[in-house]
């Protein structure tokens, strides 16, 4: 057993810390205010390397795993860069292409995602069908050798960013009536694929779209895998790393919140001469949430650790169990923060109160923790299915 991470991973948490840091938080919440994207941030990292660390390197990526993307995701999250479009296109679609998709498929779509060139946002939640992925009503029928795909995405991340949206959709001719899911990459900018923008009361320069897929037609080598049979593998690829890189997102955001409020605790001083940071009542809480962030932490280092070493069930067991941990953890250092730093704590120059929206939301997507519950209940516990 072994906590220390390589030279090499070292280096990439040192060089991506100080990456974050030289754009910083004010950086995220002009950019989210405006409307505009972090996309200087994401190019830059991109031209460094640490958009593509899990791409392997015959494709110009660095050829390392999630450990290394969990790495960068928590880093610039530290820094107060929490960016959701890491989950979306490197840890999700990437991670779907290089495992399962065609040869053509990683040639023509890999280096994209090692250089942060390409994004591809990924699309399976739909409005009817919420946590359960075998109701999902978005069909893809066959029409010659192309595919025509039908229905309706909802809370989809970043469309108007990305020059792809990975669809999960499901066959029509399944014969059973069961889900046979099929992964589909289709461009932002297909005709019959439209959008509409959701308002969200989260401070993010990403945006939240509905998707209308009104007969997209799309050419045979959309399909990823090439083949039917590689559907739900493909899909089941990408849940183990977006879970964990989620948690990771949320572990670097507690991390923030908690230096920013002991920054300001450890130099406030309103009743005599000791900081406030000195009285137990602002201490205490405090250190509790740092408890809970370097424990969920620990849960995702041996998520990733697992998952590199390809021990994908247990991977998905512990990464259930980090995502819910660091979904807990983050939103427990947040609003801890905002309590310590009393009335500043909602101010934007300080810069915790504009994380309380994504920090909620954490607890909640891409999987809520009452679902995880259910499944450790279930899978871990040995507890008959509740749902």
């Amino acid at each position: 057993m072994n906590f220390d991470l390589t030279p090499e991973q070292d280096q990439l948490r040192d060089a991506v810390r100080a990456l974050g840091r030289r754009y910083g938080h004010s950086y995220f919440v002009e950019k989210a205010k405006s409307g505009g994207h972090t996309t200087e941030l994401w190019d830059e990292a991109g031209r460094l390397g640490y958009l593509g660390v899990n791409v392997p390197t015959e494709y110009g990526g660095g050829g390392g795993g999630l450990t290394e993307l969990a790495i960068v995701c928590e880093e610039l999250a530290a820094a107060g860069c929490p960016l959701l479009l890491l989950v979306v296109s490197p840890a999700i679609a990437a991670t779907v292409i290089n495992r399962h998709g065609t040869e053509e498929q990683r040639k023509r779509f890999l280096p994209g995602f090692a250089d942060g060139s390409l994004k591809v946002v990924f699309a399976i939640t739909e409005p009817d069908a919420g946590s359960n992925f075998h109701r999902l009503g978005t069909v893809a029928r066959r029409d010659g050798d192309d595919w025509l795909l039908s229905g309706r995405k909802c809370y989809i991340s970043g469309v108007d960013e990305a020059q792809y949206v990975l669809v999960v959709a499901r066959t029509e001719d399944a014969a059973s009536g069961k889900l046979k899911p099929a992964l589909f990459l289709v461009p932002t900018d297909a005709a019959g694929l439209t959008r509409s923008k959701l308002d969200m009361e989260i401070v993010s320069p990403e945006n939240q779209f509905l998707l209308y897929l009104d007969d997209v037609r799309l050419p045979a080598d959309a399909l990823v895998g090439g083949s039917l049979d590689a559907g739900l593998p493909a899909l089941f690829a990408g849940l183990n790393p977006e879970r964990i890189t989620v948690a990771a997102m949320g572990v670097g955001t507690g991390r923030y919140a908690i230096e920013r409020a002991t920054d300001y605790t450890a130099t406030r001083r309103v009743w005599g001469g000791r900081s406030i940071g000195a009285h137990q009542g602002v201490a205490h809480p405090l250190a509790h949430a740092a408890v809970q962030v370097e424990l969920a932490r620990l849960t995702i280092h041996k998520a990733a650790t697992l998952y590199d070493a390809g021990r994908d069930l247990e991977a998905g067991v512990c990464g259930n169990m980090a995502k819910y941990a660091a979904g807990e953890a983050a939103a427990l250092a947040v609003d801890t923060a905002v309590q310590a730093l009393g009335g500043a704590g909602m101010t934007t120059e300080y810069g915790v109160a504009t994380l309380l929206g994504a920090v909620r939301a954490g607890r909640i997507a891409p999987v809520s923790r009452e679902m995880i519950l259910n499944f450790v209940a279930q899978h871990v516990l040995g507890q008959e299915k509740s749902y």
